[in-house]
């Protein structure tokens, strides 16, 4: 009981901080950068494999927006100062598994660590491994508050749903209809977090490997892409009505 209690107040911690916590992790990229390559030494392998890499940070952006997309109002958010649920979602992809959010998370983050394909499975493991420790106890401390509020409504559906990766592929349709201004307005922020860092490591790496201040125009275009979007939902979201769906 002890123990549960101490991952419970550590979660608290962690969940509050952790939307900024994970980009400590960018400190183990500083040996990764010192052994950085292109894939069998070639510019047209390396692009490839960085949208290999992008593809899967894509896919876990998609977990997110089908989650955030079909959530009501108070629940699924990117809260920190404390736990709020106004009502228990056990549809869309909470049919799936319990934890979706940090599903699409572990995926988007995965991509600047796959980058690093010269490190072989160090760098991987350690990630893996950090992710678990991180966002167990988060989950831990979600899972005490939503038992404590919704009793045994929760525990049967958890009873039911795998936390974290899907056994089944049973969707139950939300009640709510998909909403892209919703995902559009809540979910900007982490296409613009994911093509930013994905443009770092890459210009971080490059100017490791030629030692010399170098762009991939690739990747110089997805970036102003990224930029100009992120500016443009940012306006319409602060300022205008625009993005704003009742109920959400």
């Amino acid at each position: 009981m002890q123990m549960n209690q101490e991952m419970q107040k550590q979660g608290r911690w962690l969940f509050r901080w952790r939307s900024y916590l994970p980009l400590l992790f960018f400190v183990l990229f500083i040996p990764a950068f010192l052994n950085y390559h292109h894939p069998l030494g070639s510019h047209t392998a390396d692009l490839i494999w960085e949208s290999v890499c992008l593809f899967i940070g894509l896919c876990g952006l998609a977990v997110r927006c089908l989650v955030i997309g079909y959530a009501p109002q108070r629940t699924s958010g990117r809260n920190t100062k404390e736990q709020i649920a106004e009502t228990l979602n056990t549809k869309g992809m909470y049919s799936l598994v319990r934890n979706p959010l940090y599903l699409g998370n572990f995926l988007m983050w995965s991509a600047p660590v796959l980058f690093f394909h010269s490190c072989g499975w160090w760098l991987i493991l350690i990630y893996v491994l950090a992710f678990v420790l991180y966002y167990e106890r988060i989950i831990i401390t979600e899972e005490t508050f939503l038992f404590q509020k919704f009793g045994e409504d929760y525990a049967r559906w958890a009873s039911e749903t795998p936390a974290f990766f899907p056994k089944r592929l049973r969707w139950q349709k939300p009640e709510l209809p998909f909403s892209w201004k919703t995902v559009v307005r809540r979910e900007y922020h982490g296409l613009f977090g994911l093509i930013a860092a994905m443009t770092a490591v890459e210009l971080t790496g490059e100017i490791c490997l030629h030692r010399e201040f170098i762009i991939d125009p690739v990747w110089l275009v997805i970036f102003i892409f990224g930029t100009c979007f992120y500016l443009t939902v940012r306006f319409f979201a602060k300022c205008t009505n625009i993005l704003h769906t009742e109920g959400r």
